[in-house]
């Protein structure tokens, strides 16, 4: 990972602030419309971030 990079204030309190947001509602949206369990949201987490991690280590 680039150690230089950080997000700024305003990033932090836009962007990020509403991505973080929409991917909870999205899993609590999965769990009530699937009734999943709390592991399961885990596993799809650790999924979508294992796309990025190959990227990271590229770098």
């Amino acid at each position: 990972m680039n150690k230089n990079f950080s997000f700024s204030e305003d990033e932090m309190n836009g962007v990020v602030e509403d991505t973080y947001k929409n991917i909870i509602n999205e899993c609590k949206k999965l769990i009530r419309e699937t009734n999943c369990p709390n592991e399961q949201i885990i596993a799809l987490l650790s999924l979508v971030a294992s796309t990025y991690t190959s990227t990271i280590s590229k770098e």
